[in-house]
C-alpha cells in the first residue's frame, strides 16, 4: 500500500509537507497541495484513517442507532442527518447492534444519535458522564452532554382521539407499540388521558409496531362483531397490517370502523380508503437531530427540541 513517504519522494517535498498537503492545511501553498494530491490520486493512495484518528483524536464520524433501519420511515431520517451533516464534512455509520455501543467510548465515532429502544439510558448517562456527546430521539434526559429531539407525541395524539370522536360513537381501541418504548408510552398516556377526560369508552390492544400485529388486533376487533368503532394506531405500520384484515371482511374501513395511524409513511399514501394519520417531516427530524450534534461537537450548547406534528385527513374516518 502506498503511503505518505512514498508520494513525498515522487512530489519531491518532505512528508511533513506531503501530510499537510493531504489533510488540507493552510500551511501549503494551493499550487503545491493541488500537485501533490494529483499524485496521491494517481498511486490510489488511502489515508490510514486509524493512524489520522490516533493524531487528530476525531474521525468525523457520526454514529446513528437504530432498533432496525428497514423500511420507508427510517430511510427518511436518515436522509435527513446524512445531508446535514455531510454538508458539513462528518460521515454517518448506522449502528443496530449492542457491540456497536462501545464505538462511543472507544471513540471510534465523534458522537451519536440515539434512536434505540435497545441502548439503555443508564449507559447513555454513563457515557455522557465520561464527556461524549449525544443526541436522543426516544427519550428524555437531563444532561449537558446529551440533548433531546423528540416528537411531540402527546399532541399527536390528541389530535388523533379528536378526530375519531367526531365518528365513532361506540368504543374506540388503542393498538400500542412494544412495551417500554418511550414514543409508545407517550402516545398512549395521552390517549388514554384524552378519553378519560371526555368518559368515552376504549379498551387497549397489546401490538409492537409491526403489521403482523396489526394483523392480529384487527382478527380481536371482528371477532367482537361491533361496528361503529373507532382505532387508533400508535404506529402506521400496524394500520397498513389492520387493512389488509378488514378488507377481506365485510366491514368498510371509514364507515363500519375508522382508524388513525401515525408517521405518515409514503406507503400509507397508496392505501384506499387514504388513511387519517398522524404526519410530521421524518426528513426535518432527522436533520433537527443532525444540527444538534454538530453544535455540540463545535462547543455549543443546544436547547431540547419538540418536533410539530399535525392530523394528515383521509376517508378511513370518514369525512373529518
Amino acid at each position: 500500500m502506498v503511503g505518505i513517504r512514498e508520494i513525498a519522494k515522487r512530489a519531491n517535498v518532505s512528508i511533513s509537507t506531503a501530510s499537510y498537503a493531504i489533510n488540507g492545511s493552510s500551511k501549503v501553498k494551493t499550487e503545491t497541495r493541488d500537485r501533490i494530491l494529483a499524485i496521491a490520486n494517481e498511486l490510489n493512495y488511502i489515508p490510514n484513517m486509524a493512524g489520522r484518528t490516533l493524531k487528530k483524536q476525531k474521525t468525523n464520524l457520526i454514529g446513528v442507532y437504530l432498533t432496525n433501519y428497514g423500511g420507508a420511515f427510517y430511510g427518511e431520517l436518515v436522509s435527513g442527518i446524512h445531508d446535514f451533516l455531510h454538508q458539513h464534512h462528518y460521515d454517518v455509520i448506522i449502528c443496530s447492534s449492542e457491540r456497536a455501543h462501545t464505538f462511543i467510548p472507544e471513540k471510534m465515532v465523534d458522537g451519536a444519535i440515539i434512536l434505540d429502544s435497545t441502548f439503555s439510558t443508564e449507559k447513555i448517562e454513563s457515557y455522557a458522564a465520561r464527556g461524549h456527546q449525544m443526541v436522543v430521539l426516544d427519550r428524555e434526559l437531563s444532561h449537558q452532554n446529551v440533548c433531546s429531539v423528540l416528537l411531540d407525541n402527546r399532541g399527536g395524539a390528541k389530535k388523533a382521539l379528536l378526530a375519531l370522536e367526531k365518528k365513532v360513537t361506540k368504543k374506540i381501541y388503542l393498538v400500542t407499540g412494544p412495551p417500554g418504548t418511550y414514543d409508545s408510552n407517550e402516545r398512549l398516556a395521552a390517549a388514554k388521558k384524552c378519553l378519560e377526560e371526555r368518559k368515552l369508552s376504549y379498551e387497549v390492544i397489546l401490538g409492537d409496531f409491526s403489521k403482523e400485529s396489526g394483523r392480529q388486533a384487527a382478527r380481536e376487533i371482528l371477532q367482537k362483531s361491533e361496528k361503529e368503532v373507532g382505532i387508533f394506531c400508535l404506529n402506521d405500520e400496524m394500520a397498513i397490517g389492520m387493512y389488509s384484515v378488514f378488507q377481506k371482511s365485510n366491514w368498510k374501513i371509514g364507515k363500519d370502523i375508522h382508524i388513525v395511524g401515525f408517521d405518515n409513511i409514503e406507503v400509507t399514501h397508496y392505501l384506499r380508503p387514504r388513511l387519517t394519520t398522524i404526519d410530521y417531516s421524518k426528513s426535518d427530524w432527522g436533520k433537527a437531530a443532525a444540527e444538534k450534534i454538530y453544535f455540540m461537537l463545535n462547543g455549543k450548547q443546544p436547547s431540547n427540541q419538540l418536533v410539530d406534528v399535525k392530523l394528515k385527513g383521509g376517508k378511513s374516518v370518514g369525512s373529518i
